[in-house]
């Protein structure tokens, strides 16, 4: 798995995308074959997930890159975006912190969504996205920009492109590949749409040690999510923009994590959820309690320090309730290094880290001594069969010649 090289040559050649097809017509017709459901906001999504129908809510106006707006019949499909000229390519907006907003960030969103499904233009047999070539990142991205007019950087682009294809890979596996039936029958349980080659690819890396060992981490990691969020296919981004226009007051992190963890009813989402809701209000009450009698106290940065003290320093590389695309350094300036792990907790992940290449490493020693012990097996079985035939040549040829040179 890696390479997508197999002996299939034929059917790759009628398939693979480059140069020989139109990339549009591929798109198209995957898209038509995963069709979205609409996500209620009451669904239980894992926070950062990317779940996105494939049409907006309703008939909205879509800002296009000449200044003007389009509004179809009903609701703005995904199809549509393949009718648009280059004077009208849809206009997708950032905030501060240069993530997509607005309608226009959903429908860009549910798009970055197809093309991730599409096998053409990027292979599921790939172990991780950053094993996947640049020509197939960049070919993508220049189809998105064919559509879209963006104010956000390729860089994020490419990291939420990265995300659907790993969730796409990751609902295939729950769907064709994760069923009581034998190895033999899931290779051929192909998904509609799919590439036979790059399933079996696929299939026979999560079937072997190695992705049964990046499962386990994985798993490991989910059971310790704490608490899921009721935003739907709405980014995290784009409902504190919707709740700043209706509002006209900028959304804190704190207000935003009381947004999104709520039913409709009002009531927090779990009962984890809403211990922490409880935890955080009371330590809100603390801080504007001392911040009333001591001038020291920044009002601005009391939300930081609440959910720093109550959830923790912030991981590496993200900024709690603020959705993909927004790091440390972009959200707290100088001031990051307040929020980020001790050196204690360094050294704690670091070491957890060192753990579990150490368990990859024997797993991976382990295979590579089962390979060699089965490669060995094969070569003394070859050799025994080499020397039966050998014998069995002697004999023929011994009675040949007798029967050559009967005694006389």
């Amino acid at each position: 798995m890696g390479n997508g090289s197999r002996d299939d040559i034929v059917e790759r050649s009628e398939t693979l995308p480059f140069p020989e097809q139109d990339l549009n017509e591929d798109i198209l017709s995957t898209s038509t074959q995963f069709q979205w459901e609409e996500v209620s906001t009451e669904q239980q999504t894992v926070v950062g997930s990317s779940s996105v129908p494939d049409t907006l809510d309703e008939s909205v106006e879509i800002q296009t890159e000449n200044g003007g707006t389009r509004r179809g019949r009903g609701r703005t499909l995904l199809t549509d975006l393949y009718n648009l000229n280059s004077a009208d390519r849809v206009k997708v907006t950032r905030n501060s912190h240069g993530q997509p907003v607005g309608q226009e960030a959903r429908l860009l969103a549910g798009y970055l969504g197809s093309i991730a499904r599409n096998a053409n233009m990027l292979p599921i047999n790939y172990e991780s996205w950053h094993n996947m070539p640049d020509s197939n990142k960049n070919q993508a991205l220049s189809n998105i920009k064919e559509r879209f007019a963006l104010k956000v950087s390729d860089a994020y682009i490419k990291k939420a492109l990265g995300k659907k294809w790993r969730d796409n890979k990751s609902i295939l596996k729950k769907e064709y590949f994760k069923k009581p039936i034998s190895l033999e029958e899931k290779l051929q349980n192909v998904p509609p749409g799919m590439l036979r080659y790059q399933w079996e690819d696929a299939v026979r890396f999560w079937n072997s040690k190695k992705g049964e060992d990046r499962e386990r981490v994985g798993t490991s990691s989910r059971q310790k999510q704490k608490f899921t969020h009721t935003a739907g296919s709405r980014s995290f981004a784009c409902v504190a923009q919707a709740t700043e226009a209706s509002s006209g007051q900028k959304v804190g992190r704190l207000q935003l994590f009381d947004i999104t963890h709520r039913k409709k009813d009002g009531t927090p989402m779990t009962p984890e959820a809403a211990e922490i809701m409880e935890k955080l209000k009371d330590k809100k009450a603390e801080y504007e309690a001392t911040a009333s009698t001591d001038s020291s106290v920044n009002f601005e940065d009391i939300d930081n320090r609440i959910i720093n003290e109550v959830l923790g320093p912030e991981r590496y590389g993200r900024v709690r309730f603020q959705g993909s695309g927004v790091n440390l350094t972009q959200y707290f300036g100088s001031t990051s290094h307040q929020y980020m792990p001790s050196g204690s907790q360094r050294q704690a992940e670091v070491q957890r880290l060192k753990d579990q290449i150490v368990q990859i490493q024997a797993s991976t020693d382990e295979q590579i001594s089962q390979l060699r012990a089965e490669a060995a097996a094969r070569e003394a079985e070859q050799s025994r069969k080499y020397n039966e035939l050998q014998l069995q040549l002697q004999s023929m040829m011994t009675m040949f010649q007798q029967c050559q040179n009967p005694p006389s």
